[in-house]
């Protein structure tokens, strides 16, 4: 038996998603919930541990986060109330299929980064969006997203320093939504790389300040070295919304809101 996860959780409070000595994560959290209900052996013999559709780094927030173990489903009630109040279980249902992996079966995942634009910051979203004081050109940004969509060369929007060896990504999707003054970044690819879209979102905000040109910004699908291409967008303002599994929008996909 396969159990299929959905969850959220405030990435504000975590080194990310992965486990790592010393750190506070969600995987480190999520597994000591589970195994204080079930134990520590999976239904193979196996340490329980999860596995999950996206490694969000350390400050990125999941809305529709998908995660999967070997072991019974166990009501989301039970899991929240020993989960902290910046992790919580939406759903936990048995896989459709017997060999069900939350990483390996998925076909795209979905984000979105949000920027609030208007010259006073906010006390309420200062840790899920990026505050933008100055104009922004949109519409190049837009013609930026659309330059996305296809198959590319992403050497330039990952460190230098990676475990990386394939740096072509298919993406499905790629947009910005304007809300009065929230804007959002939307982009469904097959995979993401490390700091990928938090790289695409700084450097676009150099095309939309007046920096950087369309055209500088999609030579550098070309397979630049990262060196050419613009900063880090900061972590708080992105988030995993959602992930799919088999045809898109198909019974697995994952939740997703913004």
């Amino acid at each position: 038996m396969v159990t299929k996860l959905t969850l959220e959780y405030d990435g504000g409070g975590f080194a990310g998603w992965a486990r790592q000595p010393g750190e506070r994560t969600v995987q480190e959290e999520l597994e000591r919930a589970l195994r204080t209900i079930l134990g520590t052996r999976d239904l193979g013999g196996e340490p329980l541990s999860v596995t999950v559709a996206g490694r969000t780094d350390r400050g990125v927030h999941a809305w529709g986060q998908i995660a999967s173990y070997r072991h019974e489903a166990v009501d989301p009630l039970r899991l929240n109330a020993l989960l902290p109040r910046d992790v919580a279980v939406l759903a936990a249902e048995p896989a459709a299929a017997a060999h069900f992996d939350a990483r390996r079966d998925a076909t795209s995942r979905t984000y979105c980064y949000r920027l609030l634009c208007r010259r006073a910051r906010s006390a309420l979203l200062a840790g899920t969006a990026l505050w933008v004081s100055r104009a922004l050109d949109l519409e190049a940004m837009q013609e930026c997203a659309r330059a996305l969509v296809g198959r590319h060369d992403f050497t330039a929007f990952t460190p230098t320093d990676t475990e990386h060896v394939r740096f072509e990504r298919e993406v499905l999707m790629a947009e910005w939504r304007a809300h009065a003054e929230l804007v959002e970044w939307w982009i469904e690819a097959d995979t993401f790389m490390r700091h990928m879209n938090r790289v695409l979102v700084g450097t676009m905000l150099e095309v939309g300040a007046g920096r950087r040109s369309v055209a500088e910004f999609t030579a550098l699908l070309g397979g630049r070295p990262r060196g050419e291409a613009g900063p880090t967008a900061p972590p708080h303002g992105l988030a995993l919304a959602s992930v799919a599994y088999g045809n898109r929008g198909g019974p697995y996909a994952g939740s997703a809101r913004c």
